[in-house]
């Protein structure tokens, strides 16, 4: 299956396609998020657009996760010798500590200031994966 990723013409940029198509839904609906915990569509209930826009940016996670994974398959010894691919798997890993820690201590009902720099860390975080992702490829 793997070898068909690596030699199949279109096989590979059908998941890249898949990957930024995922990226897209993924980054738009937290930084709508970001936008309205920041104050910005205050008439929207907080509660309602997390539940719709956690929920599509989750899906977009899978679509990421599942792509990146099987263009992982397809050369991982060309990837884990990439210091910028490391890079990149420590920014998601930080990414989801940030998501489980904004989301254990209840960031959305409160929208403090710690919230504010949650999210605003958050997006810093999967900007700076989006970059090393584009990097990769250069390094």
């Amino acid at each position: 299956m793997f070898t068909a990723l690596r030699t199949h013409v279109w096989a590979y940029p059908a998941l890249e396609v898949v990957h930024i198509v995922g990226i897209a839904l993924l980054l738009g609906n937290l930084v709508l998020l970001e936008l309205r915990v920041f104050g910005r569509g205050a008439a929207l209930p907080v509660k309602d657009l997390a539940r719709l826009s956690l929920s599509v940016a989750l899906c977009g996670f899978g679509l990421v996760a599942a792509s990146g994974l099987l263009m992982f398959a397809s050369q991982p010894a060309e990837l884990l010798s990439n210091r910028i691919f490391t890079l990149k798997m420590l920014l998601l890993i930080l990414a989801g500590c940030n998501a489980a820690w904004f989301h254990g201590r209840g960031s959305l009902a409160r929208l403090d200031g710690l919230a504010r720099a949650q999210m605003l860390a958050s997006t810093v975080v999967w900007l700076a994966v989006v970059v090393c992702g584009r990097w990769i490829a250069y390094v």
